[in-house]
C-alpha cells in the first residue's frame, strides 16, 4: 500500500503546493487563472492534439471500453440527481447541477497524471480514447437535461445551438478535433511545429496540477455536506465499481483499458463541475465544497482502486 501511495502523493503534493502558494500569500487568485488559462488554453490543448493526431485509433477506440466507463457515468449523473431531488428537496436545476458534478471527474489533471504514474504508457491511449468523448459528452448531456428540465427551459433547436457554442469554443474540444482530423486525414505538419506542440504538452499536467491547487483556496466547505458526500460516494466509489463490473464481467477488457477506465472513473469532480454550476447559477457551494473535499478524498480512494485493480 505504501508503493501505492508512492505512485499518488506526487501528484496530490504539486497541487498541495500550488495550495500553499496562494494560502500563503506568495500567489494570488489573478496570477493562478491565469496561470489555469495558459494550461487550459494552450497547454492542455497541445497535449491532447499531441497525443490524439497520434492515437492509434483501431487499438484504442473500443465500443466496450467507452461503453464501461460512460454507463458508469451516466448511472452516477441520474442517480445522484434524483437523490438530491427526493432526498434533499432540491428544485430540478439544483439536482441536474448536483448530479453534474457527480458525472464530470478530473480525468484530465488528475486522472492522466495516476494513470501515467500507475502504469506507464501502457494505459495511456485507451485513457485519451476515454477523455476525447469526455467533454462533449457531459456538457451535451448536463446541459440538454438543464434546459429540458428548467421550467423556463428553451426548445430543442435553442437547446442545440447552446450545446454547439459550448463544446466548440472551448479549447480543450478544438484540440481534440484538430487531434483527430489530423490522425484521420494524415495531414503533415511543419517540422518546427512539432517539438513546439511538445514542449506546451510537456508543461500541460505540472502546471494544471499547480493551478488547480491554487483555486481550491477559493473553496470552502460551505454546501450541505450530506449532498457532498452523496457526490463523493457516487464519483469515487459507484462510476468507477459500475466500470469496472462492465469492463471486467461484461466485455472482458484487457487490463490497460479495465485500469484506464476504472482509475479515470474514479477521479474526483473537476473544475468544470463548478464552471457548469456558476453557468446556471445552481448549487454552487455544494459543488465547490464538492471539489474541495473530493479531491482530498481521492489521495485514498484512488490508492485503493489501484490496490485493487494491481500494479
Amino acid at each position: 500500500m505504501l508503493v501505492l501511495f508512492n505512485i499518488v502523493l506526487p501528484v496530490f503534493i504539486v497541487i498541495g503546493a500550488g495550495y500553499g502558494a496562494v494560502r500563503s500569500g506568495l500567489l494570488n487568485q489573478l496570477q493562478v487563472g491565469a496561470l489555469m488559462r495558459f494550461a487550459t488554453t494552450f497547454a492542455i490543448p497541445c497535449l491532447l492534439f499531441s497525443k490524439i493526431s497520434a492515437l492509434d485509433l483501431s487499438a484504442s477506440i473500443n465500443s466496450g471500453l467507452l461503453i464501461s466507463f460512460y454507463s458508469g457515468a451516466l448511472a452516477s449523473f441520474t442517480l445522484t440527481a434524483l437523490l438530491a431531488k427526493a432526498l434533499f428537496k432540491r428544485r430540478a436545476g439544483e439536482a441536474i447541477t448536483i448530479g453534474f458534478a457527480a458525472l464530470f471527474g478530473n480525468t484530465l489533471l488528475l486522472g492522466l497524471a495516476i494513470i501515467e504514474r500507475a502504469y506507464g504508457t501502457a494505459s495511456m491511449e485507451p485513457a485519451f480514447a476515454i477523455i476525447s468523448v469526455h467533454a462533449p459528452f457531459c456538457f451535451v448531456l448536463g446541459i440538454t437535461t438543464m434546459e429540458l428540465m428548467r421550467a423556463n427551459g428553451k426548445t430543442l433547436p435553442a437547446t442545440a445551438k447552446i450545446v454547439t457554442k459550448t463544446i466548440f469554443s472551448n479549447a480543450l474540444m478544438i484540440g481534440i478535433m484538430l487531434g483527430y482530423l489530423v490522425n484521420l486525414t494524415g495531414l503533415p505538419l511543419p517540422t518546427p511545429l512539432i517539438p513546439a506542440i511538445d514542449m506546451l504538452a510537456r508543461a500541460a499536467l505540472p502546471t494544471a496540477l499547480f493551478g488547480l491547487g491554487g483555486a481550491l483556496v477559493q473553496y470552502g466547505l460551505r454546501g450541505n455536506l450530506q449532498e457532498v458526500a452523496l457526490i463523493c460516494v457516487s464519483k469515487l466509489a459507484l462510476h468507477p465499481a459500475i466500470a469496472w463490473v462492465l469492463a471486467t464481467q461484461v466485455f472482458h477488457l484487457p487490463i490497460n483499458f479495465t485500469r484506464a477506465a476504472v482509475v479515470l472513473a474514479a477521479m474526483a469532480p473537476g473544475i468544470n463541475a463548478y464552471v457548469f454550476a456558476n453557468m446556471y447559477d445552481r448549487a454552487k457551494d455544494t459543488v465547490a465544497a464538492t471539489i474541495l473535499l473530493a479531491t482530498a478524498v481521492s489521495i485514498l480512494s484512488a490508492s485503493l482502486w489501484l490496490h485493487f485493480l494491481g500494479t
